[in-house]
């Protein structure tokens, strides 16, 4: 579980520094917003374009090797990024590092599936999306006294070195199944995998068979609606509030750290409330309550932000926002590993291809409307739409309807 969540926190430490790096990346290169859409756009494209053929070879391989790989390729990336000359290399390395990061979070509910029993599933997730947070929330705290001190490159090579240490770490003491594991005692192994989400007579099946199910397509949709609220906090934000808000870069570390502490403790409560209301209302309606109140949360407060005149108002919706995010986004991954299985990489991977071209969409809109009514608010009621879209989509989630398997191939242990 603190491998999992190192490793999302390692993906969003990395994933964040170029959002809070914005308005010194933006100023040193002569950037307007929809040229630094670009920018962060190219990242979410690449992400979204590699992540189901990531999560594919999860199913296949193993999560161990695949992380491996993801977090080795990702950290040669992000150095590069520290070497960008202007707007063309900056696209073309954060392209390059979204195709290393992409497949992550498929990677890391595989794991989930294969280690814990289902009744854990909803808390083993948490602490996958905690890192996501924790992440976020040491970002400021590290890259702009970073950036302060040695400029604004110098955070890109620091974070690529820790990548590089974490694989070390990882290598030494992650196995693919708990069987692999000599320190495990046998009965403790036949729990975790009697119990888990994984089973070895379970078929695998084509990705192409998946995408024509019509629960996972609304998944999808949901879930393409739900990161429009999360690219914007990680990518769109910083420079929001510095930019559209005229905050200082001291004001804007300060309510980007609170805001993913709040996150934080959000995802804590949503990870509990999912796992108390799937006992109490049974898993269909356990699930949807938890996603429902969420992004409805997460809209809501968006709008309010986007409203009010008053910059410290705006700053706490901001916070209680994704706060409601938090609380409600780890459901969706819980509602994978039900209705995927064995295939749990290639479904996570399929929505959050989805989330990723959201994120994209997000990432250049944003910046292409800033730009044309000159006022950066305009693009949230947008994102403030789009989430409560998103809460109406759960209502056609069902996590009871698994996706059908083939018969034509019966997977092995190692699949």
């Amino acid at each position: 579980m603190a491998l999992l969540c190192s490793l999302t926190t390692l993906t969003y430490l990395d994933r964040i520094c170029m959002s809070l790096l914005g308005v010194r990346v933006k100023s040193e290169f002569h950037l307007s917003n929809t040229q630094f859409g670009w920018v962060l756009a190219s990242f979410s494209l690449a992400y979204a374009l590699f992540e189901i053929p990531t999560g594919i070879l999860g199913d296949k391989w193993g999560p161990r090797k695949v992380i491996i790989r993801i977090v080795l390729w990702w950290s040669f990336f992000t150095a590069l990024t520290g070497f960008a000359t202007g707007l063309i290399s900056l696209i073309a390395f954060r392209f390059l590092f979204g195709i290393g990061e992409a497949g992550t979070y498929p990677n890391a509910i595989i794991v989930a599936s294969r280690w814990f029993p289902v009744k854990e599933i909803g808390r083993a997730l948490v602490w996958v999306g905690m890192g996501s947070q924790i992440g976020s929330a040491l970002a400021p705290l590290i890259i702009i006294p970073l950036a302060a001190a040695y400029g604004w490159r110098m955070p890109f090579f620091v974070n690529a070195a820790i990548g590089v240490v974490w694989v070390l770490i990882w290598m030494k003491y992650f196995r693919n199944f708990p069987r692999e594991v000599k320190s495990i005692s046998s009965e403790e192994r036949e729990l975790i995998e009697s119990n888990s989400r994984y089973h070895v007579q379970h078929r695998s099946i084509s990705w192409k068979i998946i995408l024509r199910n019509g629960n996972l397509l609304s998944l999808m949709l949901m879930y393409f609606c739900c990161q429009w609220a999360n690219y914007f906090f990680v990518a769109w934000m910083p420079v929001y509030l510095q930019e559209g808000r005229h905050f200082s870069e001291n004001s804007m570390k300060t309510i980007t750290t609170t805001l993913f502490i709040a996150g934080i403790l959000a995802m804590l409560a949503g990870g509990f409330m999912a796992d108390f209301m799937v006992q109490k209302k049974g898993l269909r309606w356990g699930r949807r309550s938890v996603g429902i109140t969420g992004l409805a949360g997460c809209g809501l407060l968006l709008f309010l932000a986007a409203f009010t005149s008053n910059s410290n108002l705006c700053a706490a919706c901001l916070v209680a926002s994704n706060a409601f995010f938090s609380f409600g986004v780890m459901v969706s991954y819980a509602v994978c590993t039900d209705i995927g299985k064995n295939n749990a990489g290639t479904v996570t991977g399929a929505m959050n291809f989805a989330g990723q071209m959201g994120a994209f969409c997000l990432a250049l809109s944003f910046g292409k409307i800033g730009d044309l009514l000159e006022n950066l608010n305009y693009p949230l009621y947008l994102v403030a739409l789009v989430m409560i879209t998103g809460a109406l989509l759960w209502f056609r989630i069902d996590p009871e309807k698994k996706i059908a398997e083939p018969l034509d191939h019966v997977s092995g242990p190692n699949s």
